[in-house]
């Protein structure tokens, strides 16, 4: 009889609509923060480094072959595989420019010998 009696009280006032909702608004904030803006950048990240591909770039596929740029257009980018050997892959499809990185590497410094 006595656990009958402590339901029919009531037990309270529930809690306001905020702080029922401020988990759910936890969880977006912290999916939006290490998931969905990461994303975003990198998207952004890739699409610059397509608009910025020409001609004689050596390049990676996202299937995994090297290449060097022979043609560009909207969608279709003709790659050097080997000699005489072309190929035709989705633009989307370039994962890494590779001649970019190699500039970047010539012009640093090279310090050999620096400790010495």
């Amino acid at each position: 009889m006595m656990i009958g009696t402590a339901w029919a009280q009531g037990g309270g006032a529930a809690p306001p609509a905020l702080v029922s909702f401020l988990p759910l608004l936890l969880v977006f904030v912290v999916f939006y923060v290490l998931l969905i803006r990461p994303q975003q950048q990198k998207a952004k990240e890739h699409k610059t480094m397509l608009d910025n591909l020409k001609k004689n770039d050596d390049v990676i596929t996202a299937g995994g072959l090297y290449g060097k740029v022979v043609t560009l257009s909207d969608d279709v980018v003709t790659l050097e595989i080997a000699s005489n050997v072309r190929v035709r892959v989705s633009r989307p499809q370039i994962n890494t420019v590779l001649s970019a990185a190699r500039k970047e590497d010539k012009d640093k410094p090279k310090d050999k010998d620096k400790d010495k």
